[in-house]
């Protein structure tokens, strides 16, 4: 198959600091009447999350080969605190934490966990997911998407896991640590491309999503401690490819 050359321009898209961890409008959810086929219902603000053509988590699968540029990671140990928002238990990341993409950065600003994992790739679900929320100067956002395999415990996890707040709407600052997300993650940092949205209300598109192929370990006990704490699944239904490319 033909190599393509990918470069990426940014699309232009300002993401409000809410947006980031979430619509403060109305109220939604992962279940019943507030669950993801009722998003685009619930308030004017969350129309894209059912007219939108560019959305997330989708199923990667027949994926064109390209010649996609490294990630460049630069994470220091900045971590401020735990949040758990009701949907997710989210780490909010001080600056100076980047990911760079052919001499583009965006700033590492949040990361955040999904049971089982949001995307898929040829149908295959995994026991969790993380997405790292990175945004550029002009507020543009990147994603780096990481699957968990099911397997050693993650050294990162065993850190974060005993400060993990246990209600909704609880905050917990993190005391000093020796951490950095960067021991979250697989050495093999290849990856699959494709544009897409915020998988959460408002469900705004124009989100450049980088997903790596090669998923980290995590303990079943891990996975099912965070489950058990948010009290249900919290992963989007897939949303239809439409005409994407899917590079890798």
């Amino acid at each position: 198959m033909k190599t393509t050359v990918v470069s990426f321009v940014c699309a232009g898209v300002l993401i409000a600091g809410s947006a980031l961890a979430g619509s403060h409008g109305a109220h939604w959810g992962y279940t019943g009447t507030e669950s993801a086929k009722y998003w685009g219902d619930l308030s004017p603000e969350y129309s894209m999350c059912k007219e939108g053509r560019n959305q997330s988590p989708v199923n990667i699968e027949k994926t064109i080969e390209a010649s996609l540029p490294p990630l460049v990671l630069q994470y220091e140990q900045t971590a401020v605190d735990m949040v758990d928002n009701g949907h997710t238990v989210q780490v909010n990341y001080a600056a100076g934490s980047t990911l760079t993409v052919r001499g583009h950065t965006f700033n590492l600003v949040q990361f955040h966990f999904h049971t089982p994992s949001e995307n898929a790739v040829d149908g295959k679900l995994f026991p969790m997911e993380a997405h790292l929320v990175h945004a550029d100067n002009e507020g543009n956002l990147a994603v780096l998407g990481v699957f968990f395999d099911e397997g050693a415990s993650n050294p990162l996890l065993d850190k974060l896991w005993p400060n993990m707040p246990t209600k909704a709407g609880q905050k917990v600052t993190l005391p000093e640590m020796n951490f950095n997300v960067q021991e979250m993650l697989p050495t093999d940092l290849s990856y699959y491309h494709f544009n897409g949205s915020l998988t959460t209300p408002p469900c705004t598109q124009g989100v450049y999503w980088f997903v790596l192929k090669t998923p980290a370990s995590v303990s079943k006990e891990q996975y099912t401690k965070f489950h058990d704490i948010i009290g249900s699944d919290n992963n989007r239904p897939l949303q239809p490819r439409n005409a994407r490319p899917f590079l890798r």
